[in-house]
């Protein structure tokens, strides 16, 4: 099976890398020339891809607008599978699904990363025992797809979640997208300077995702839009019940509303039966 990634950065690097540390090689491709000649000086990939047609597998780790220009614009071996890792999946769905294709394509998104970004940071280990979400519909190839499921347990991943794009958009849109979101709104507060000696687990989990890069992020969030305001609004309504009952000086009525956020919380556990969504289990290291 040979195979390629497109878009070396740290989540495209850790895809060669974990696919190399199980038996695979793995050529690359990138927008700079940089980042392959680090991969290639640093054993990450076999050797520099020029054209995608010898390629059995084919891995895009590209920003959403330039995802979406590579796959719809490149030639590709006839019945290759053709995977993007976006955040984002339904308007590339709908894109590739729009008319025919000589190649399979499959969405999925392997929930893992780090703070920093660039191939210098990519490893190996990155995805070991995390989640990954691959996307499906009617038009998906059952063929493409097991080689898909089989490349995310070769890579080490623990939980293989399936389920629709238009259900994988609107649970990234909570999940991480508004987190990220609230990171980066919550450090827009005077307070952030000088901060030193006042600071524990809850200020580091609240801050460390506030510095990502706002290119890529802002290009995700407006490709699930809709989405991700949803969210926003829902969130906006909670803080107001907050400061509602703080300003009002009712204890009883913030303490009320404190406790339904424990229990949804308490029982958010699980996929909730949902049919639409399927769960596997792969037990990576």
């Amino acid at each position: 099976m040979k195979i390629c990634v497109a878009g070396l950065g740290l989540i495209g690097g850790s895809v060669c890398m974990s696919l190399k540390r199980a038996g695979y090689a793995v050529d690359g491709w990138n927008r700079s020339p940089q980042s392959v000649q680090y991969a290639l000086k640093n054993g990450i990939i076999d050797g520099a891809a020029h054209d995608f047609c010898g390629y059995d597998v084919v891995f895009v780790a590209l920003p959403p607008k330039a995802t979406l220009d590579f796959i719809c614009g490149t030639a590709f071996k006839n019945g290759a599978l053709v995977s993007d890792i976006c955040g984002v999946k339904g308007f590339i769905e709908r894109a590739v699904f729009s008319k025919p294709r000589n190649f399979s394509y499959v969405g999925c998104h392997p929930m893992a990363g780090k703070e920093v970004s660039g191939i210098q940071n990519a490893c190996a280990e990155l995805f070991d025992g995390a989640n990954m979400v691959i996307t499906h519909s009617s038009h998906t190839n059952p063929f493409a797809l097991q080689v898909l499921r089989s490349l995310t347990k070769a890579m080490r991943f623990g939980r293989l979640i399936e389920c629709t794009a238009e259900i994988h958009d609107k649970k990234i849109a909570y999940t991480s997208q508004l987190a990220h979101i609230v990171s980066n709104a919550y450090v827009k507060n005077s307070e952030i300077e000088n901060c030193f000696g006042f600071t524990g687990g809850s200020f580091q989990d609240m801050t460390r995702i506030a510095g990502v890069d706002e290119g890529v992020w802002a290009a995700l969030y407006m490709e699930n839009a809709e989405n991700v305001s949803d969210k926003i609004a829902s969130l906006i309504n909670s803080l107001a019940e907050i400061k509602n009952a703080i300003d009002c000086g009712n204890e009883q009525t913030l303490r009320e509303v404190l406790k339904e956020g424990r229990r949804l919380f308490e029982e958010s556990g699980g996929n909730g039966g949902n049919p639409q969504i399927t769960v596997t289990v792969l037990g990576g290291k």
